[in-house]
């Protein structure tokens, strides 16, 4: 193996027990050899002393498990035009290779696809990175060994991205808090925190318990694939890029830093994913700790606190993982928060579009899917009185679906009778000229379309649905 001076040089220094001063960072230590083979070249070979985890990451057992993953994830492919429905007959082609290519460290990821999301605020969007299939096996079978490794490390405060945790954990563990007094909130809001981590320090970071150089280099070029926008290459020298398995992985890695400070300083907190609360009991204790944290985050953790958005506030002000609190009969309620229920509206609307080309079949589908779903979500919520107004809302756009579908006077006339209007007003209501949304809320539909009726057709009631799932 062609091995450069430069790494003849670092494997004299690496010795045991020897830390190396990573000068890409002051005043800190790295346990591994903070050479450009980890931190930019993707082309040089690695060849540090492992504790054998990159044979355990490709184990046969563990590949195998990550490609069903993926595969049972579906997506949609990378920049090579590789689907997942392609990936299992690429893979038995290529395997070996592939294999060859990891053990030896010249295995190059291909760069990710850019999607855009819009995000809830106008005009902003949210930058997401699709791997190829390949990639996301690879990264997938990286992420089923390195989980069970950190995860004893992670802070019991944090519940993004973590086994047997969620964000119903999360807010339970609000409620707690606010309970015992703690409710005074700096809500804290980490600018574009994907875009933005330092990835020296990521390394740094992951160097303290990955003693396996090949797989400290890998997670390094999967960083620094660069991204594919438009045709166009573009260098990713910092974040990590969202759209990946192993992305929530490294994201928690890099906050555990914070949660570890926040802990060391006495601080009681709640965190999911990159959004944390920290909770005081006092609004004086609050602004404190919001003036000594920031220039922590920002120095030793090299992440920007967008100012604009982090607040100190009661909790009853807080938008936290799209539910709002208060306080009812001295306990901390949770409730559907106000951005939440518009959003909510917004996407039952665009399922009941009357342009929207959906046969009755499929809209009712979709619409049963997205409010189980929904409201599997919000359960925690007190939220009866604002579903009933929710389901006589939907009623009236399902109404409207079905006048508009009907049309013409002589099809209006003959469904009206067969819901049971009689002749003389079936021919009347036919030939009304009021508007869609004025006739949906007249005796014309109200007495032919009524609830029972939608019932029947499948369509789902959201409050009946809740009282069914609902934990409060």
């Amino acid at each position: 193996m062609k091995v450069t001076k430069m790494e003849q040089k670092d494997r004299k220094l690496h010795n045991e027990g020897y830390l190396q001063r990573d000068t890409t960072e002051w005043e800190k230590y790295v346990e591994v050899s903070a050479n450009s083979g980890i931190t930019e070249n993707n082309h040089i070979i690695t060849n540090f002393q492992t504790d054998m985890l990159l044979e355990k990451i490709l184990n046969k057992d563990n590949l195998n498990r990550a490609y069903q993953r993926v595969r049972a994830n579906k997506g949609a492919g990378g920049v090579d035009g590789l689907s997942v429905d392609e990936l299992l007959a690429f893979l038995q082609k290529h395997q070996e290779q592939l294999l060859k290519k990891l053990r030896e460290g010249k295995y190059k990821p291909n760069p990710v696809r850019r999607v855009e999301i819009p995000k809830e605020e106008t005009g902003k969007i949210r930058e997401l990175g699709i791997p190829t299939v390949v990639d996301r096996v690879i990264q997938q079978a990286i992420a089923q060994v390195l989980s069970p490794i950190f995860e004893k490390q992670f802070h019991s405060n944090s519940f993004g991205f973590r086994p047997s945790r969620g964000a119903h954990d999360a807010l339970k563990e609000c409620q707690r808090l606010a309970d015992k007094g703690y409710v005074y909130v700096v809500d804290m809001d980490l600018e574009k925190f994907f875009d933005k981590v330092c990835q020296s320090k990521l390394i740094e970071v992951l160097s303290r318990t990955i003693k396996d150089g090949r797989v400290i280099s890998l997670i390094h070029k999967y960083l620094n694939a660069g991204v594919l926008i438009s045709g166009v290459f573009h260098k990713t020298p910092v974040g990590v890029p969202q759209g990946g398995p192993l992305s929530p992985l490294l994201s928690n890695i890099m906050l555990n830093e914070l949660d570890k400070e926040l802990e060391k300083r006495g601080h009681v907190f709640v965190r999911y994913a990159d959004d944390s609360m920290i909770l005081c009991k006092s609004k004086r204790g609050a602004k404190r700790t919001l003036r000594n944290i920031i220039p922590s985050i920002e120095k030793k953790l090299y992440l920007k606190v967008n100012r604009e958005k982090t607040q100190v506030t009661h909790i009853r002000y807080v938008r936290f993982l799209g539910y709002g609190f208060y306080r009812f009969r001295g306990k901390c309620r949770l409730i559907v928060h106000k951005k939440s229920v518009l959003k909510m509206k917004n996407k039952l609307r665009e399922r009941t579009a009357r342009s929207n080309g959906w046969s009755n079949a499929y809209r009712i589908a979709k619409l049963r899917e997205y409010i189980r779903g929904w409201i599997n979500y919000f359960r925690l919520a007190d939220m009866k009185r604002l579903l009933i107004g929710i389901d006589e809302w939907l009623r009236s756009r399902i109404r409207m679906v079905y006048w508009k579908q009907w049309k013409k006077v002589k099809t209006r006339f003959t469904n009206l009778k067969r819901c049971g209007i009689d002749k003389a007003k079936a021919w009347e209501f036919a030939n009304t000229r009021k508007g869609y949304w004025r006739t949906v809320h007249s005796p014309i539909l109200t007495r032919s379309i009524t609830n029972e009726v939608i019932a029947r057709l499948g369509y789902l009631s959201m409050s009946d649905y809740y009282l069914k799932v609902r934990e409060n």
